[in-house]
């Protein structure tokens, strides 16, 4: 199970040489279950990013402590094969020198996956992603959006993580692609019975997907609710959020 506890993070504010500092994660608590879908919900700057990159020990908290399985992911040994990541910025996700299969294979040898049986392998996640196998010799700017986010995600699965984090991984894609992204999501969960936190400003894409949603503020956690309790949930920002969603 993955949990964080009284979680704080700060940055300088007015450069480098300055003693100022800006509190953007302010005591952050909370647990995701495996196999659950919890999505992390808020507007721009509310630190949610932030919060991502403490839960997967790219960055380390101030105060409180990220545990997967009781050991804490500042530990490249704690997440190594067990958690993975697929950001917005797909582009620059790939290393354009690579082809799909090199950025795929990086993966699979970070789990020691046998060397004869890693091309297979990456016919096999291509596959599971949609996209056909000839597309392993593709290098990332002969790729669509969707395309090269569905190799992002085939090489985020290629260590059959526990834990997925999606950090607002539709948000650069046309409409019409998001939604077949979000569906290949539902799909790989049911079939790796992985467990997603799902960080979006969009309201409608994390109800569709997700369980649990946590509705993020200011670094703070406004409100954790179930997606079928929504209509029920009680601060005044969750109902603006909630209210917005359903003039658009």
């Amino acid at each position: 199970m993955l949990k964080v506890y009284d979680v704080e993070k700060s940055y300088k504010a007015g450069g480098a040489l300055s003693k100022d500092k800006r509190k953007i994660i302010k005591g952050v608590s909370f647990e995701c279950e495996i196999g659950e879908c919890l999505g992390i919900v808020g507007e721009s700057g509310s630190g949610k990013s932030t919060l991502g990159r403490l839960i997967l020990g790219i960055e380390r908290p101030e105060k409180g402590e990220v545990l997967l399985d009781g050991v804490s992911t500042c530990h490249v040994k704690t997440r190594v094969g067990k958690m993975s990541a697929v950001f917005q910025n797909y582009a620059s996700s790939i290393n354009p020198f690579f082809t799909v299969q090199q950025a795929i294979m990086e993966s699979l040898r970070m789990v020691k996956e046998r060397k004869e049986g890693q091309e297979k392998q990456v016919e096999l996640l291509l596959n599971q992603v949609g996209l056909p196998a000839s597309y392993k010799d593709k290098y990332s700017h002969e790729l669509s959006g969707g395309e090269a986010q569905r190799v992002c995600i085939a090489r985020a699965i290629a260590t059959k993580p526990k834990y997925l984090l999606l950090d607002e991984c539709i948000s650069s894609l046309d409409i019409s692609v998001q939604l077949q992204i979000l569906n290949l999501l539902k799909e790989l969960r049911s079939a790796y019975d992985m467990s997603y936190i799902f960080i979006t400003h969009d309201l409608q894409a994390a109800t569709y997907l997700c369980d649990r949603l946590m509705i993020f503020k200011d670094g703070k956690i406004e409100e954790i609710v179930a997606v079928q309790n929504l209509k029920h949930v009680k601060s005044s920002y969750a109902k603006e959020l909630l209210r917005k969603t359903i003039s658009l």
